[in-house]
């Protein structure tokens, strides 16, 4: 599983990318888990399930009918944003594209845990994230990592 973590709000261009995103992953046999809600997350999704693939929703309330529409397996866990760690525990490794707090949380678990990130657009706060700017270098980047 790859989890895709950024923002539950962007612009279209944002949502653009995270929808290449999910789509390219999928297609290569990876399973997205993700916070489930909407924004990036919600486009990582859908692009995933273009690409046929399976997406993971974790998420922060007590409903699994939160999730968005592409969510195929809804945890709901009434974490509020302690899910985060489950989200990163669960990963092999993380694509965060831009994002705000909720985020880097993500990213400070990810690392705090020796889990591989990889970013667009996003927090700038180790050396060992590692940033590129596009999904085919994302995608590149992290089945590098992960073989």
């Amino acid at each position: 599983m790859i989890a895709v973590i950024g923002a539950g709000q962007c612009d279209e261009r944002i949502y653009q990318i995270a929808e290449q995103a999910g789509f390219e992953l999928a297609s290569r046999g990876h399973i997205i888990i993700c916070g489930g809600l909407g924004g990036v997350i919600e486009a990582a999704c859908k692009g995933a399930k273009k690409g046929k693939g399976t997406t993971v929703g974790i998420l922060p309330g007590a409903e699994v009918s939160d999730a968005n529409p592409f969510v195929d397996i809804a945890v709901a866990t009434g974490l509020g944003i302690a899910r985060n760690i489950i989200i990163v525990r669960s990963a092999q490794a993380l694509l965060a594209i831009n994002g705000s707090f909720g985020t880097l949380s993500e990213i400070a678990f990810a690392l705090q845990l020796d889990k591989h990130v990889v970013g667009i657009e996003t927090w700038d706060v180790s050396d060992r994230i590692i940033h590129v700017s596009s999904v085919a270098d994302a995608i590149q980047e992290l089945e590098k990592l992960l073989n």
